[in-house]
């Protein structure tokens, strides 16, 4: 029994990004995985995914370019305020201007530069880097 299938599936992506695979596969799928995993290619850090219906809750195919050096989920998930973002981009990303807070938000899954473009806060949920 899994208890966060999103933590999971950010182990599975590190993991195998470290040991230099091209490939891996998360299950189960969710909609918020398939949310995170289109942020993260739209930002370069993995290369495509394709949702694989296998008769149960289905799996995510990702193909890796090895860019990431650390991913992971935010527990708990803090809700945050538009001018509160940059507090939380110093405890969980390494440097300024480097790496992606994933947030939930009303407008739908996004980075923190691109809620802070909306002026809108939400609910952190992942970083990587």
């Amino acid at each position: 029994m899994q208890s966060d299938p999103l933590n999971d599936a950010m182990s599975v992506m590190k993991n195998a990004s470290s040991n230099g695979k091209s490939e891996c596969v998360i299950q189960p799928s969710s909609k918020l995985i398939g949310r995170v995993l289109k942020v993260m290619q739209d930002h370069g850090y993995i290369n495509q995914f394709e949702y694989v219906e296998d008769g149960k809750a289905g799996e995510f195919r990702v193909m890796l370019k090895g860019a990431i050096n650390n991913c992971g989920v935010i527990k708990p998930r803090y809700s945050v305020k538009k001018d509160d973002l940059g507090k939380y981009e110093a405890r969980f990303l390494p440097a300024q201007d480097f790496g992606l807070l994933i947030i939930t938000t009303t407008a739908g899954v996004v980075t923190q530069d691109r809620a802070k473009e909306l002026g809108i806060g939400g609910k952190l949920i992942a970083f990587v880097y």
